[in-house]
Protein backbone atom coordinates (compact mmCIF):
# COMPACT_ATOMS: atom_id res chain seq x y z
CA UNK A 1 0.00 0.00 0.00
CA UNK A 2 1.75 2.87 -1.03
CA UNK A 3 1.79 6.53 1.76
CA UNK A 4 -0.73 8.07 -0.46
CA UNK A 5 -3.32 5.24 0.26
CA UNK A 6 -2.42 4.91 3.64
CA UNK A 7 -2.73 8.81 4.68
CA UNK A 8 -5.94 8.77 2.81
CA UNK A 9 -7.36 5.58 4.85
CA UNK A 10 -6.16 6.90 8.19
CA UNK A 11 -7.87 10.33 7.30
CA UNK A 12 -11.50 8.45 6.25
CA UNK A 13 -11.30 6.98 9.65
CA UNK A 14 -10.50 9.86 11.73
CA UNK A 15 -13.68 11.52 9.55
CA UNK A 16 -15.73 9.05 10.76
CA UNK A 17 -15.06 8.68 14.27
CA UNK A 18 -15.57 12.47 14.99
CA UNK A 19 -18.85 12.46 13.05
CA UNK A 20 -19.46 9.60 15.26
CA UNK A 21 -18.64 11.32 18.32
CA UNK A 22 -20.64 14.49 16.99
CA UNK A 23 -23.90 13.07 16.85
CA UNK A 24 -23.32 11.39 20.45
CA UNK A 25 -22.31 14.76 22.03
CA UNK A 26 -25.23 16.17 19.97
CA UNK A 27 -28.25 13.80 21.56
CA UNK A 28 -29.60 15.90 24.82
CA UNK A 29 -29.54 13.22 27.67
CA UNK A 30 -32.88 12.91 30.17
CA UNK A 31 -31.53 15.20 32.78
CA UNK A 32 -31.33 17.87 30.49
CA UNK A 33 -34.60 17.35 28.52
CA UNK A 34 -36.23 17.16 31.90
CA UNK A 35 -34.35 20.42 33.20
CA UNK A 36 -35.22 22.26 29.50
CA UNK A 37 -38.68 21.56 29.09
CA UNK A 38 -39.24 22.13 33.44
CA UNK A 39 -37.47 26.25 32.29
CA UNK A 40 -39.52 26.47 29.56
CA UNK A 41 -42.77 25.87 31.32
CA UNK A 42 -41.40 28.15 33.71
CA UNK A 43 -41.57 31.04 31.49
CA UNK A 44 -44.34 30.29 29.03
CA UNK A 45 -47.11 32.70 30.00
CA UNK A 46 -49.76 29.90 29.73
CA UNK A 47 -48.09 27.23 32.15
CA UNK A 48 -46.06 29.20 34.34
CA UNK A 49 -48.48 29.15 37.12
CA UNK A 50 -49.03 25.57 36.71
CA UNK A 51 -47.90 22.87 39.44
CA UNK A 52 -46.06 20.53 37.50
CA UNK A 53 -43.28 18.34 37.52
CA UNK A 54 -41.17 17.18 34.52
CA UNK A 55 -39.13 14.38 34.55
CA UNK A 56 -37.68 12.11 31.67
CA UNK A 57 -36.29 8.33 30.80
CA UNK A 58 -35.06 7.61 28.12
CA UNK A 59 -35.88 10.47 26.24
CA UNK A 60 -40.04 9.98 26.98
CA UNK A 61 -40.99 12.73 29.39
CA UNK A 62 -43.72 12.19 31.85
CA UNK A 63 -45.78 15.05 33.46
CA UNK A 64 -46.75 15.33 36.70
CA UNK A 65 -49.06 17.61 38.92
CA UNK A 66 -52.20 19.90 38.46
CA UNK A 67 -53.31 22.70 35.81
CA UNK A 68 -56.52 25.12 35.74
CA UNK A 69 -57.80 23.83 32.63
CA UNK A 70 -57.60 21.79 29.69
CA UNK A 71 -55.81 24.13 27.74
CA UNK A 72 -53.23 24.57 29.68
CA UNK A 73 -52.41 20.74 29.92
CA UNK A 74 -52.37 20.88 26.18
CA UNK A 75 -49.67 23.48 25.69
CA UNK A 76 -47.84 22.06 28.57
CA UNK A 77 -48.18 18.50 26.23
CA UNK A 78 -46.84 21.04 23.32
CA UNK A 79 -44.22 22.45 24.98
CA UNK A 80 -42.65 18.60 25.62
CA UNK A 81 -43.27 16.96 22.28
CA UNK A 82 -40.81 20.29 20.67
CA UNK A 83 -37.79 19.32 22.88
CA UNK A 84 -35.44 18.29 21.03
CA UNK A 85 -34.51 14.22 21.99
CA UNK A 86 -37.63 13.86 22.99
CA UNK A 87 -39.64 10.11 21.86
CA UNK A 88 -42.77 10.56 23.75
CA UNK A 89 -45.11 12.48 26.62
CA UNK A 90 -46.55 10.39 29.53
CA UNK A 91 -49.46 12.86 30.71
CA UNK A 92 -50.45 12.63 34.05
CA UNK A 93 -51.52 16.20 34.65
CA UNK A 94 -54.81 16.53 36.85
CA UNK A 95 -57.29 19.28 35.19
CA UNK A 96 -58.89 20.99 38.45
CA UNK A 97 -62.34 21.17 37.96
CA UNK A 98 -64.35 24.44 37.66
CA UNK A 99 -66.86 25.20 40.40
CA UNK A 100 -70.25 24.60 39.51
CA UNK A 101 -72.70 27.77 39.96
CA UNK A 102 -75.86 27.02 41.97
CA UNK A 103 -79.08 27.60 39.67
CA UNK A 104 -81.44 29.94 40.77
CA UNK A 105 -83.92 29.41 42.95
CA UNK A 106 -87.93 29.94 40.95
CA UNK A 107 -88.83 33.67 42.37
CA UNK A 108 -93.04 32.06 42.31
CA UNK A 109 -93.31 29.12 44.21
CA UNK A 110 -96.65 27.79 44.75
CA UNK A 111 -97.03 28.57 48.42
CA UNK A 112 -99.89 25.67 48.11
CA UNK A 113 -97.29 23.37 47.23
CA UNK A 114 -96.78 20.16 49.66
CA UNK A 115 -93.23 20.41 51.55
CA UNK A 116 -90.68 18.40 49.98
CA UNK A 117 -89.68 14.81 52.08
CA UNK A 118 -85.89 15.94 53.43
CA UNK A 119 -83.94 12.90 52.66
CA UNK A 120 -80.40 12.77 54.73
CA UNK A 121 -77.33 14.37 53.35
CA UNK A 122 -74.51 12.55 53.05
CA UNK A 123 -71.87 13.12 55.40
CA UNK A 124 -68.40 14.34 54.28
CA UNK A 125 -65.31 12.37 54.74
CA UNK A 126 -62.84 12.85 57.64
CA UNK A 127 -59.55 11.53 57.88
CA UNK A 128 -58.31 12.12 61.46
CA UNK A 129 -54.85 13.74 62.58
CA UNK A 130 -52.49 10.40 62.62
CA UNK A 131 -53.93 8.92 59.44
CA UNK A 132 -50.98 7.53 57.55
CA UNK A 133 -50.60 8.25 53.38
CA UNK A 134 -47.82 5.89 52.08
CA UNK A 135 -46.29 7.33 48.97
CA UNK A 136 -43.55 6.28 46.26
CA UNK A 137 -41.50 9.14 45.33
CA UNK A 138 -41.26 10.26 41.77
CA UNK A 139 -38.13 11.65 41.60
CA UNK A 140 -34.35 10.74 43.27
CA UNK A 141 -34.00 12.87 46.72
CA UNK A 142 -31.01 13.87 48.36
CA UNK A 143 -28.94 16.01 50.88
CA UNK A 144 -26.17 16.67 48.94
CA UNK A 145 -28.56 17.87 45.84
CA UNK A 146 -31.97 18.88 46.83
CA UNK A 147 -32.64 22.21 47.80
CA UNK A 148 -34.89 23.52 50.59
CA UNK A 149 -37.99 24.57 49.42
CA UNK A 150 -38.21 22.00 46.36
CA UNK A 151 -41.38 20.70 45.82
CA UNK A 152 -41.52 16.99 44.51
CA UNK A 153 -44.07 14.24 43.04
CA UNK A 154 -44.72 11.15 44.87
CA UNK A 155 -47.76 8.59 44.04
CA UNK A 156 -50.01 7.15 46.94
CA UNK A 157 -49.04 3.41 47.06
CA UNK A 158 -51.49 2.04 49.35
CA UNK A 159 -55.47 2.95 49.45
CA UNK A 160 -56.55 5.39 52.05
CA UNK A 161 -59.90 3.77 54.01
CA UNK A 162 -62.66 5.54 56.19
CA UNK A 163 -65.71 3.11 57.72
CA UNK A 164 -64.65 0.32 54.77
CA UNK A 165 -65.06 2.44 52.04
CA UNK A 166 -61.88 3.99 49.67
CA UNK A 167 -61.24 7.90 50.75
CA UNK A 168 -58.18 8.31 48.63
CA UNK A 169 -57.24 5.45 45.76
CA UNK A 170 -54.07 4.18 45.02
CA UNK A 171 -52.20 6.29 42.21
CA UNK A 172 -53.43 9.56 43.71
CA UNK A 173 -50.87 11.92 42.66
CA UNK A 174 -49.36 13.73 45.98
CA UNK A 175 -46.97 17.29 45.85
CA UNK A 176 -44.40 17.49 48.38
CA UNK A 177 -41.88 19.97 49.24
CA UNK A 178 -37.89 19.39 50.82
CA UNK A 179 -38.11 21.16 53.74
CA UNK A 180 -34.20 21.41 54.60
CA UNK A 181 -31.21 19.26 52.81
CA UNK A 182 -27.98 20.36 54.13
CA UNK A 183 -24.96 18.49 52.50
CA UNK A 184 -23.13 16.83 54.67
CA UNK A 185 -19.03 18.44 54.60
CA UNK A 186 -16.31 15.55 53.92
CA UNK A 187 -14.23 16.57 57.41
CA UNK A 188 -17.48 18.38 59.37
CA UNK A 189 -20.89 19.45 59.47
CA UNK A 190 -23.66 17.14 59.42
CA UNK A 191 -26.27 16.23 56.46
CA UNK A 192 -29.33 16.39 56.64
CA UNK A 193 -32.73 15.88 54.64
CA UNK A 194 -36.36 16.77 55.87
CA UNK A 195 -39.39 16.16 54.01
CA UNK A 196 -43.11 16.85 54.41
CA UNK A 197 -46.46 16.43 52.29
CA UNK A 198 -48.54 19.60 51.34
CA UNK A 199 -50.93 18.21 48.32
CA UNK A 200 -53.39 15.24 47.26
CA UNK A 201 -55.41 15.26 43.89
CA UNK A 202 -58.56 12.90 44.48
CA UNK A 203 -60.35 12.06 41.47
CA UNK A 204 -59.10 15.44 39.60
CA UNK A 205 -59.63 17.61 42.71
CA UNK A 206 -56.71 19.23 44.36
CA UNK A 207 -56.91 19.34 48.63
CA UNK A 208 -53.62 20.89 50.47
CA UNK A 209 -52.73 18.41 53.58
CA UNK A 210 -50.38 19.00 56.21
CA UNK A 211 -48.60 15.84 57.25
CA UNK A 212 -45.63 15.60 60.17
CA UNK A 213 -41.93 16.29 58.94
CA UNK A 214 -39.62 13.07 58.13
CA UNK A 215 -36.27 13.91 59.40
CA UNK A 216 -33.18 12.60 58.81
CA UNK A 217 -29.60 13.65 60.36
CA UNK A 218 -26.32 12.12 59.26
CA UNK A 219 -22.89 13.30 61.55
CA UNK A 220 -19.59 12.16 62.95
CA UNK A 221 -18.56 8.94 61.07
CA UNK A 222 -21.74 7.98 59.18
CA UNK A 223 -24.06 8.23 62.57
CA UNK A 224 -27.46 8.83 62.10
CA UNK A 225 -30.55 10.30 63.78
CA UNK A 226 -34.21 10.86 62.60
CA UNK A 227 -36.93 11.99 63.88
CA UNK A 228 -40.62 12.68 62.80
CA UNK A 229 -42.11 15.88 63.82
CA UNK A 230 -45.53 17.04 63.82
CA UNK A 231 -47.11 13.50 62.98
CA UNK A 232 -48.31 11.53 66.39
CA UNK A 233 -46.41 9.17 68.42
CA UNK A 234 -46.45 6.45 65.43
CA UNK A 235 -44.29 9.15 62.86
CA UNK A 236 -43.56 8.65 59.50
CA UNK A 237 -41.14 6.00 57.98
CA UNK A 238 -39.18 5.12 55.12
CA UNK A 239 -40.35 1.90 54.00
CA UNK A 240 -37.87 0.85 51.05
CA UNK A 241 -34.42 2.17 49.29
CA UNK A 242 -31.34 1.26 48.57
CA UNK A 243 -30.10 -2.11 50.26
CA UNK A 244 -27.68 -4.00 48.30
CA UNK A 245 -28.47 -2.15 45.18
CA UNK A 246 -31.53 -1.51 42.65
CA UNK A 247 -34.81 0.45 43.13
CA UNK A 248 -37.17 -0.51 45.77
CA UNK A 249 -34.94 -3.22 47.92
CA UNK A 250 -36.06 -2.98 51.24
CA UNK A 251 -34.32 -1.63 53.89
CA UNK A 252 -37.08 -2.00 56.58
CA UNK A 253 -38.94 0.42 58.37
CA UNK A 254 -38.02 1.42 62.05
CA UNK A 255 -41.32 2.90 63.67
CA UNK A 256 -40.85 3.73 67.36
CA UNK A 257 -42.59 6.31 70.32
CA UNK A 258 -42.17 9.50 68.35
CA UNK A 259 -39.70 8.67 65.87
CA UNK A 260 -39.29 7.15 62.46
CA UNK A 261 -36.78 7.10 60.05
CA UNK A 262 -36.05 8.84 56.71
CA UNK A 263 -32.64 8.43 54.59
CA UNK A 264 -32.98 5.60 51.93
CA UNK A 265 -29.07 4.78 52.19
CA UNK A 266 -26.03 6.38 52.87
CA UNK A 267 -23.70 7.32 49.58
CA UNK A 268 -19.59 6.92 50.03
CA UNK A 269 -19.30 10.59 51.30
CA UNK A 270 -22.64 9.59 53.77
CA UNK A 271 -25.09 11.73 52.26
CA UNK A 272 -28.68 10.89 52.66
CA UNK A 273 -30.29 9.71 49.24
CA UNK A 274 -33.11 8.53 48.84
CA UNK A 275 -34.23 6.95 45.40
CA UNK A 276 -36.97 7.35 42.95
CA UNK A 277 -39.42 4.90 44.08
CA UNK A 278 -38.69 4.52 47.18
CA UNK A 279 -41.77 4.34 49.67
CA UNK A 280 -42.28 6.94 52.46
CA UNK A 281 -44.62 6.98 54.86
CA UNK A 282 -46.47 10.43 56.62
CA UNK A 283 -48.83 10.88 58.75
CA UNK A 284 -51.27 13.75 58.91
CA UNK A 285 -50.56 16.17 61.97
CA UNK A 286 -54.08 18.09 60.70
CA UNK A 287 -57.50 15.86 59.60
CA UNK A 288 -58.19 16.33 55.94
CA UNK A 289 -62.17 16.70 55.27
CA UNK A 290 -63.30 15.31 52.02
CA UNK A 291 -66.60 15.85 50.30
CA UNK A 292 -68.89 12.78 50.52
CA UNK A 293 -67.34 10.01 47.04
CA UNK A 294 -67.95 6.79 45.99
CA UNK A 295 -65.55 4.03 45.95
Amino acid sequence: MSRFSKAALEGCIVSALLVFLAGCSAHPNDDMIAKNVQSKVAVDPATKDSAVIVTSKDGKVSLRGSVKDGATQQKLEQIAREEPGVTGVDDQVAVLPEPVAAPEQAANTPTTAPAPVETPKPQPIVLPTGTTLTVTVDQALSSDKSQSGQTFQATLAQPVTVQGNTAIPKGSSVTGTVVTAKKKGKIKGEGQLALALTSITIRGKNYPIQTGTLDSTVKGKGKRTAATTGGGAAGGALIGGLAGGGKGAGIGALVGAGAGLVGGALTGNKQIEIPAESPLSFTLSKSLTLPPGRE
